[in-house]
C-alpha cells in the first residue's frame, strides 16, 4: 500500500508542461511526486521539431529524451506507467487515486495530463499510426514532402493542415464528413483556390490500408466506396483533453481545465498547465512555459497557506 505522507506537490503528467513543472519544483526544494502514464507526452511521437527554442531541428523522441534527462538530474518520486483515475479534495489538500499505485495526498496539485488525438476508430488506424498515419501536420508534414497526402477534417485544424501540406505535397485530398467545410472563411478560400487540393465533402474514412507503411484510404462518399492512393494521412478531427479524472475544477465545453494567466484553476492550490487547459496555443514551448508558471504558483500558495 502506498505511503500516505503528504507531499507539497503532485504533478500529473510528464509531457513538456509536467516535466518543466518538475524541474522547477526540484529547484524549489519541494517534496513532490510526478505521476504519468509515459514520459514526453505528445512531443515523444512528433516528427521533426523546428520551433522549440534552442534547437533548430530535433525530432520529437529526441526532445522527449532531453526532457527526461533534465528531469532525472533531480531526486524525486516518479510513478511512471501509472494513470490517475480520480482526484478528490482532502483535508490536507488533494487526494490522487491511481489505477495501479494506490492513493497519494498533496497540499497542491498540478494537472499537466495533456490531450490525446480523437481517433477515427476504423480498421488499419492502429497498425499504421506513425507509419504514414499521423495526428500533427505541423510536426510531421515535412516528412511527406513530394508525396500525395490526405487530410481528414474540415474544421480549422483540417484547413490549417491542408494549407501546410499544399505547399509541399503535389496532391492533397481534404476529406470532410459534413456537407461543407466548417473552418474560417479566409482559410476555406485559400484551400478552395489551391489547384492541388481536392475537397471531398460528405465523406467518411472506412479503412486505412498499406503494407509496411500506409499507402491508401478507403472512403465512403454519398453511399459509394472509393479508394484514394496516398503516402501520408493527417487526422485532424480534434483532440480530447485527458481531464476525465478531475471534476472539482471548472472546465469548458471541450473538457479543458480553465485557468488564468498564473495557471490557477477555480480551486485554490490546484494548478493546470499545457494542452489539458483552455490555453489556445497548443505548442510545446507554450506548455513548458505554463509548467513553470504552475510550479511558481504552487510555491506561492504553499508559502502563504
Amino acid at each position: 500500500m502506498a505511503t500516505m505522507d503528504v507531499k507539497d506537490l503532485i504533478i500529473i503528467g510528464a509531457g513538456p508542461a509536467g516535466i518543466t513543472a518538475a524541474v522547477y519544483a526540484a529547484r524549489k526544494r519541494l517534496n513532490f511526486m510526478v505521476i504519468s502514464r509515459d514520459i514526453g507526452g505528445q512531443a515523444a511521437w512528433s516528427g521533426e521539431i523546428e520551433n522549440y527554442t534552442g534547437y533548430q531541428l530535433i525530432s520529437g523522441p529526441e526532445l522527449a529524451i532531453k526532457f527526461k534527462e533534465h528531469m532525472e538530474k533531480y531526486s524525486f518520486d516518479l510513478k511512471e506507467g501509472v494513470g490517475v483515475t480520480k482526484v478528490e479534495k482532502d483535508t490536507a489538500g488533494f487526494k490522487v487515486i491511481t489505477d495501479k499505485a494506490g492513493e497519494f495526498v498533496s497540499k497542491t496539485l498540478i494537472v499537466a495530463s495533456g490531450k490525446r488525438p480523437r481517433l477515427l476508430n476504423v480498421p488499419g488506424e492502429a497498425k499504421f499510426k506513425n507509419k504514414g498515419l499521423t495526428f500533427c501536420a505541423t510536426c510531421d508534414g515535412p516528412l511527406f514532402s513530394g508525396k500525395d497526402t490526405a487530410v481528414i477534417g474540415g474544421g480549422n485544424s483540417g484547413l490549417d493542415a491542408a494549407l501546410q501540406m499544399m505547399k509541399i505535397s503535389p496532391k492533397v485530398y481534404l476529406i470532410n464528413n459534413t456537407p461543407a467545410l466548417t473552418g474560417d472563411p479566409v482559410m476555406q478560400e485559400k484551400v478552395t483556390a489551391a489547384s492541388n487540393v481536392e475537397i471531398i465533402n460528405n465523406a467518411k474514412v472506412k479503412e486505412v490500408q498499406g503494407d509496411k507503411f500506409l499507402n491508401a484510404l478507403v472512403i465512403e462518399q454519398n453511399g459509394k466506396m472509393r479508394k484514394i492512393n496516398v503516402q501520408g494521412t493527417f487526422v485532424e478531427i480534434g483532440l480530447v483533453p485527458n481531464s476525465e479524472f478531475i471534476n472539482i475544477a471548472n472546465k469548458n465545453k471541450k473538457g479543458e481545465i480553465q485557468i488564468n494567466c498564473a495557471a490557477e484553476t477555480s480551486v485554490p492550490g490546484l494548478l493546470a498547465a499545457g494542452d489539458v487547459t483552455d490555453v489556445p496555443a497548443k505548442q510545446i514551448v507554450v506548455a513548458a512555459g505554463d509548467g513553470a508558471k504552475a510550479t511558481m504558483a504552487a510555491f506561492k500558495y504553499l508559502s502563504t497557506h
